[in-house]
């Protein structure tokens, strides 16, 4: 139908699709939905308004809609092992805007890691709401190990008294001790909170600890290495549920997107299969075996390693590069080579984040199609030539014939 009515957009998806299908996709906060889940968010429930929740609405003719939301809802429970959940929130950053604006005031003081050393523009960049509305403390990683020093975070916790404390990252490799960060926001009297999206598949496939159920709130998008739609949702303590939901709605949303809530239903549905514990280990295996490849070439790698899905490469310890600010220079190589990645800061960079020093790249994709460990070291020899030989037309041409001939052995769809 699409291609009948509109042949532009349908040929752009289609090289849309045909680029997904030829490239190793390696940025880690994405994945590839399966098509039960775009077939869902593609249905008639697009053109549903269901403004409030389930039996609770501004509208008529919200049978069905109530029920697809609250088999979210009850499979989100289930899956996560929470108390209450609410499916509504849009994207990830309104859904740590909705945690927030729960239970805390403008110009409340929060505690998070610094967006150079790893957390989210919503931890409180100077440049995003939370840094504009909110007085924001930061913590970060140990210069020299690349790792979370708890007692450090604790001593800042400390002085500062937050009202809530931030764990969970977008450029961290290594596990996250929940727990320890839910002790220290008890022992100030904040709240504790976990930002999980990179994670959320690694917690509910058992391949990394939860922060539930001691955490306080805890928010994830759906669709990084939980393999949903492009969403989020929010997890808490029942004690917290009135205030979540009355910041999600009214507060911040009109009418949830149900088509795209019934999705994230199919997306709970998958990750409850015995195959989705498979894939999760495997994704962090997969990281790992990565990560020793580029290692062994002399590739410098933030925290020299990774326990998750997520590898951080120093480009300025790099052997082959030794340089500042050179990171989308490099990501740019890699794309043109049939790898797919991001440029991205390092903790302690000494260049702007409009110039990283770094590249972040992840396994979930590679893992998606059915890659392991024998591909995973090949992509490192790979990503290796090319960072060793950046400007080498030849080889890139070469690595990126031989990438479209694994894609083929590896279907994404």
């Amino acid at each position: 139908m699409l291609e009948k009515e509109d042949k532009q957009v349908f040929d752009i998806i289609q090289g849309e699709l045909e680029r997904q299908e030829n490239e190793l996709n390696m940025i880690p906060s994405e994945s590839y939905a399966s098509k039960a889940v775009l077939e869902a968010v593609g249905s008639v429930l697009n053109n549903k308004y269901a403004e409030g929740y389930p039996t609770k609405r501004y509208y008529q003719g919200n049978k069905y809609v109530d029920e697809i939301e609250q088999l979210a809802i009850d499979r989100a429970k289930k899956l996560f092992g929470a108390e209450h959940v609410n499916v509504q929130p849009n994207s990830g950053s309104p859904a740590n805007m909705a945690i927030y604006f729960s239970v805390l005031n403008p110009g409340d003081k929060i505690m998070g890691m610094d967006l150079s050393q790893g957390g989210h523009l919503t931890h409180g960049s100077p440049v995003n709401f939370s840094g504009k509305l909110f007085n924001f403390v930061h913590y970060g990683v140990d210069k020299e190990t690349g790792l979370l020093d708890m007692e450090k975070i604790r001593e800042i916790a400390l002085r500062e008294k937050p009202k809530m404390i931030i764990s969970g990252y977008t450029a961290y490799p290594r596990l996250i001790d929940f727990k320890k960060f839910h002790e220290i926001a008890e022992e100030v009297g904040a709240y504790s909170m976990a930002d999980v999206s990179h994670i959320a598949g690694l917690i509910v496939g058992g391949a990394h600890p939860s922060p539930l159920p001691f955490t306080d709130f805890v928010m994830t998008t759906t669709h990084k290495t939980l393999r949903g739609p492009r969403s989020a949702i929010i997890l808490c303590k029942e004690k917290f549920a009135k205030h979540i939901d009355k910041a999600v709605f009214p507060g911040l949303q009109g009418g949830p997107h149900e088509h795209v809530i019934a999705g994230k239903a199919v997306c709970f549905l998958e990750a409850m299969k015995p195959e989705f514990k498979e894939y999760a280990h495997q994704v962090v295996k997969n990281a790992k075996v990565l990560a020793d490849t580029l290692m062994s070439k002399g590739i410098k790698l933030v925290s020299n390693g990774t326990d998750n899905h997520l590898i951080l490469i120093d480009l300025i310890n790099t052997k082959s590069v030794g340089k500042v600010g050179v990171g989308k220079d490099y990501a740019v190589a890699l794309e043109e080579a049939g790898i797919v990645l991001n440029a991205n800061t390092i903790p302690y960079d000494p260049s702007t984040p409009f110039k990283p020093s770094g590249l972040r790249l992840g396994t979930p994709i590679l893992t998606q199609r059915g890659m392991k460990e024998a591909e995973a070291r090949q992509i490192g020899e790979w990503i290796a030539a090319v960072i060793e030989n950046k400007d080498d037309t030849e080889l890139k041409k070469k690595i990126k014939q031989d990438i479209k001939e694994l894609c083929g052995r590896f279907k994404a769809y």
